[in-house]
């Protein structure tokens, strides 16, 4: 695992851990905004990268919605072969609702986050 994988991985595990709160009380629509932080702040990682679109997979089954199925598996794929060469869109949420090369723009939170751990992973 790479300094920024092991350096992002408590920001990840936050919002996944918030996600999964969100899934126990049934709020479907703030766990996979959770899921979506955690996209945007570890997508540079092969590791955090594939697993959360396999937690954005798993969400889609539970919700039953095959759209969103094809996309996460389509972008497992992708995630798993383009992370390491630096092939990600920044910024991307990582739903099948947005393409999945759009660039978008990350929150102040976010950008500040990742900054730190580059920095800190040199």
């Amino acid at each position: 695992m790479s300094n920024f994988s092991h350096n992002i991985a408590p920001y990840v595990k936050r919002e996944l851990i918030r996600s999964y709160r969100a899934q126990k009380r049934a709020d479907s629509v703030a766990a996979f905004r959770h899921l979506e932080n955690a996209h945007v702040l570890g997508q540079e990682s092969t590791y955090w990268h594939v697993k959360v679109h396999y937690l954005m997979l798993c969400w889609a089954i539970k919700q039953r919605d095959i759209k969103e199925v094809i996309g996460q598996l389509i972008r497992i794929v992708g995630a798993a072969l383009l992370t390491a060469i630096d092939g990600v869109p920044m910024g991307n949420t990582g739903g099948s609702n947005v393409h999945a090369l759009k660039v978008m723009p990350i929150s102040a939170e976010h950008a500040e986050i990742i900054i730190k751990t580059k920095d800190s992973s040199r």
